[in-house]
């Protein structure tokens, strides 16, 4: 079993280096840290008193995996989850921050469960999924992994600027398709044609 701390680094390699796309919303980003999290944090890595992309641009894999496992697996809970769902919670958290709760809440309703959605895992939220997870041990975290990849897909329906991120220029799947399906069984991934006919209508 992967520790928290192997999924962070596996995290980092997967986020990659620095980028600065203005299509982005999160800005000039380095190993999945974006700028407006190192503002938050008070970064001011060059200490000139300003927090910039040059601030960005000296963050270090150790910082960006410490950043992480604190202020997106311990500050918002999520050790607190059942382990099956860590890893896959943990990775849209760094990816879409409190939307990764949404999608989990929003799972757990369509289950049948009443709770809030509020992108905030409380006493609620956590007591429905550890029962959950025993109700359907062998479907919750494919079935997160799907929600994932629909909120990916859904996101670029609206955003056209972010499209290139859910499907490649050669029509295939882009980054968000692949991160997403990376936590969900085989039989689950959508086919090269699945994804085409999703996508077919962005023209």
């Amino acid at each position: 079993m992967k520790s928290v701390e192997d999924i962070a680094t596996e995290i980092v390699a997967r986020e990659g280096g620095f980028v600065n796309d203005p299509d982005d919303p999160g800005g000039a980003t380095k190993y999945g840290v974006t700028i407006h999290t190192m503002r938050r944090l008070g970064l001011d890595l060059d200490r000139d008193g300003r927090i910039t992309a040059d601030d960005v641009k000296r963050l270090t894999r150790d910082q960006a995996r410490d950043i992480f496992l604190r202020h997106y697996f311990r500050k918002p809970r999520l050790a607190e989850l059942p382990q099956p769902l860590q890893a896959t919670v943990f990775d849209m958290y760094v990816n879409a921050g409190r939307n990764a709760v949404r999608i989990l809440q929003e799972l757990l309703r369509k289950m049948g469960y009443e709770l809030a959605v509020d992108g905030a895992l409380g006493p609620q939220t956590l007591g429905i999924a550890r029962d959950a997870i025993l109700q359907a041990p062998d479907h919750l975290v494919d079935a997160y992994g799907i929600e994932r990849r629909n909120y990916y897909y859904r996101l670029a329906d609206r955003r056209p600027t972010s499209r290139k991120y859910a499907r490649r220029r050669d029509g295939g799947k882009g980054g968000w398709i692949t991160r997403a399906e990376a936590f969900l069984s085989a039989k689950y991934h959508f086919s090269d044609q699945d994804h085409r006919e999703r996508t077919s209508a962005w023209g």
